[in-house]
Formats: structure tokens, sequence, C-alpha cells
């Protein structure tokens, strides 16, 4: 319950905010408040309808239209109430200026009703660009990772990263098949799922995350769960990505030789593959609590050490652990302004290939996106690491 007045009462806020500045100046006194408080009222009923019905009815093609027209409504609000703020401050700023405001009060009522629909005009247009960013199927991302030393087995030796898919309301088995489709093109060693695979349970997503059977790579495909893994029911959902072909590491690893020959095994390159819970698990699961220590408890000597995380906020205890290099997800980039800029505020590393101490980490900016449809600056990706030679 309280989760729900916590919601409301953001949901309220933000939408309380657009509606005053966009119908204060057209003064239609009792009116324009009660028109306001319904569009609010109305928004919040929109957004909990959205959240619900495509789960409570799972087999009707109804609930998902409102799911559609809700999350596409609720982003094209966040821009709104993105370039309402941006407006503000610069007539703020311009009223320190009093020379550069209209002098009349008719006037600048005028001024402000063609700045909002300047705001409205840019937040469409933005949104339909984000849109079609959004639910395009990712494109590739190819990254060379320079080791020292590395052993000649390793050289080239690929790894297709997908994260951040939040199957759910408005990403389906249609959007899963084409992700699935161009990891298989690419031909990897191996194949890293880095959490927040989905958005509800496995009675409900079964057939829309069934596609990821078919996921394929000659050293395996392995899984760790996010922190919407575990709010969708992570025992489940990790029985069942198992029974999917997958290996969820739940602090844990495997060791694979990717060029071993029959007769000389002794010789060949070992790689630890180590993964990581999410930093939340042990708050819905309390034996999993995040520990890269504990990933690593019992690893032979190895060549190279991998460790697939969610949050890039592993990558501390993880340099500590040993590892050469941890790929991770969640912050999807900050997916849209202004969470772009906060994300980095949030988080210690955002997107990209960095270097942390003595290993490297990749944060994938996800393969799908979550809540609103909508992408801007910051696409949506599956990642190829390749290793090569420093």
């Amino acid at each position: 319950m309280s989760f729900f007045v916590t919601l409301s009462l953001l949901l309220g806020s933000g939408y309380g905010y657009i509606a005053y500045r966009l119908i204060a100046p057209l003064e239609l006194g009792g009116a324009g408040i009660a028109v306001g408080v319904l569009g609010v009222l109305s928004m919040i009923a929109l957004s909990f309808s959205a959240m619900v019905l495509p789960f409570r009815f799972p087999r009707h093609r109804w609930p998902r239209y409102i799911a559609w027209a809700a999350y596409v409504l609720f982003g094209f609000l966040c821009l709104v109430a993105t370039l309402l703020v941006l407006r503000d401050l610069g007539w703020a700023l311009a009223g320190v200026f009093a020379d550069t405001l209209p002098p009349e009060p008719g006037d600048r009522r005028w001024l402000l009703g063609v700045l909002n629909g300047i705001v409205l005009g840019a937040a469409g247009l933005l949104s339909l660009y984000g849109l079609r960013q959004a639910r395009r199927t990712a494109r590739v991302v190819r990254v060379d990772v320079p080791v020292a030393d590395l052993h000649p087995d390793l050289a080239g030796f690929t790894i297709a990263q997908i994260s951040d898919v939040h199957v759910g309301a408005t990403i389906r088995s249609d959007y899963v098949r084409a992700i699935v489709e161009r990891v298989n093109k690419m031909e990897p060693d191996l194949i890293a799922v880095t959490g927040d695979l989905v958005d509800g349970t496995v009675a409900q997503l079964r057939e829309q995350v069934a596609p990821l059977a078919e996921l394929a790579a000659a050293h395996g495909v392995y899984f760790v769960p996010g922190n919407h893994d575990y709010y969708s029911g992570a025992r489940s959902w990790i029985q069942h990505v198992e029974s999917l072909g997958m290996v969820a590491l739940i602090n844990e690893h495997r060791v694979i030789q990717p060029a071993a020959p029959a007769q000389d095994r002794e010789a060949a390159a070992n790689m630890v593959v180590g993964g990581v819970t999410d930093p939340v698990a042990h708050n819905f699961v309390p034996e999993h609590r995040s520990d890269p220590h504990r990933a690593m408890q019992g690893a032979p000597a190895a060549d190279f050490r991998l460790l697939l995380a969610h949050q890039p906020q592993s990558v501390f205890a993880a340099e500590e652990a040993g590892f050469d290099l941890q790929i991770c997800g969640h912050t999807h980039g900050g997916q849209f302004f202004p969470a772009t800029i906060f994300v980095h505020f949030v988080q210690p590393y955002v997107a990209g290939l960095k270097r942390h101490g003595r290993m490297w980490i990749y944060v994938n900016r996800g393969t799908g996106y979550w809540g609103p449809p909508l992408r801007l600056n910051a696409p949506s990706e599956i990642t190829l690491l390749t290793l090569v030679p420093a």
C-alpha cells in the first residue's frame, strides 16, 4: 500500500505541475482548476492501469493497448515537464532583466501561450523520435578489450552481452526474438545476460521470453539477476532461465577452456566466468546477498577472470576479488534527458569501457528499455566484446 501511495504522490506532483503551468496562463478560473484536477487524476489512474491490467488479463489485447497509451503518454509528459522547467528557468532569468519581457500582462500571457505551444510541439517531436529509437532492434556495439599478457588461446575470444531487456507490458516475444536472431548471427563464444530481463512473473511472461531458448554460443549462455528480476520473483525466474538453457550464476563461477586441444588440456587457457546477484538481492532472498569474493571462491588459477554483474556498483568488490573484467548494465545510459545527467551522480560508471584500477569494466546501455518506450541520446545496444592483446 505504501508503494502505491508514494507513487501516487510522485505522479500527482509531476502531473499537477504540468497542468498548472499549461492551464494557468489561460485564466479559465474554476473551470481550469476542474480540468487540471480531472486530468491529473485520469493520468494517475491510467498509469496504474498500465501496471496492473496487462498482467491481470494476459490473454487479452485491450489491456496492452491501454499500457501502450499510458507509457507513450507518460514519456511525452516527462519531456513536457522537463521543457516546462527549462522554460520557467529561462522566464525567471529574463525577469531579472525586466526590459526583456513584454511590459503588459496581456502580452506576457500571450508570450507564455506561445512558449507553451512550442513546448508541446517539441515534446511531441522528441517523443516520436525517442519511440523510434526505443523500438528498433538494438544495434551491435563492438568493443575490443585490451589485456596484458593475454593467453594465445583467448586472443579473439568474443562475449555477446545483452542487458536490461525488461520484457513486460510493451516488450513482447517479437522484440525478444529479433534480439536473439541478432546475437546468434554474430556467433559469439559466450553470451552474457546481465539482469533486468523481465518486469512480471514467470506465469505472466513465460511465452514472451520463450525465444531466449534459441540463444546459442560455443561456451554457453550465462545469466545473473538484476533488481527488476528480484521484484518479479527471482527464485522462479532463475529456475525458468535455466530451463531455457542458460546457466544462472548466483555468486558462483564456472571454468571454461576456450581452445583446449583434447591431447593437451593442461596447457590450454583457463577462463573463470563468475556471476553475482544484484546489490538489492538480499532484501528479497537473504542468502543471495551480492558477493564477488564468494563468486571467486574455489576458483583455480586462471588466465582471465570475467565477472557478470547487473550494477556498476559491484566493481569495487570485483577488483578486490581479482577479476580482470566486469560487464554489467542497469544504467540504461540514462535512457532520456534529464536522467542521462542525473545517472552520473548515482553510479560510478554509466556507459562504455572504462578502466578501474587493475581491471576493466564495461557498462551496457541496455538492450530494451524500462517504462516509457523512449530513448534519447542513449541508444540501446547488444555488445560484442573481444579480448585482444594489449
